[in-house]
């Protein structure tokens, strides 16, 4: 996949309007995730992503493996994206899911792994809702009825 494709995609998903829109939450969403996990981590995850993908995680990080919650996570993406928390953790959401279809298995655990959850910060698992609710296919199949369509003829 290319970095048309993958942003297409993503657009498509998010309903947004414009290619800028799209491409300010990737970068928003994936810098701020190759902040939270460490360096090593966030290369072999962004290793099967597009290139211009790619450089959010690892190029455009200046620290990687800094400690920081759910809420930090959700005000940085917002802050960069330029869009209100709600609407920040939605598409971080909806992004993580896509990325998961693009990358390893093994390397979607990993992400999963270096986000735990404990009793002080319950929230990390937000960032997995749609991915943990079958993925934004069967999301959208729920929403439009699912199934095959009855072709009219």
């Amino acid at each position: 996949m290319n970095f048309d494709e993958f942003t297409g995609e993503v657009q498509h998903r998010l309903e947004l309007p414009g290619t800028g829109e799209t491409v300010r939450a990737i970068r928003a969403t994936l810098m701020t995730l190759g902040q939270r996990i460490p360096g090593d981590a966030a290369e072999d995850l962004a290793a099967s992503l597009p290139m211009e993908i790619r450089w959010y995680m690892t190029g455009a990080v200046d620290e990687h493996g800094q400690r920081f919650d759910w809420w930090e996570f959700i005000s940085r993406v917002s802050e960069i994206e330029g869009t209100e928390p709600s609407e920040a953790a939605y598409h971080a959401r909806v992004i993580v899911d896509f990325v998961r279809t693009q990358i390893p298995q093994s390397d979607s655990r990993q992400l999963r792994d270096q986000l735990p959850e404990d009793r002080r910060d319950q929230n990390w698992g937000k960032l997995f809702a749609v991915v943990d609710a079958g993925g934004w296919g069967d999301a959208e199949e729920a929403q439009t009825g699912g199934g095959p369509q009855p072709e009219n003829g």
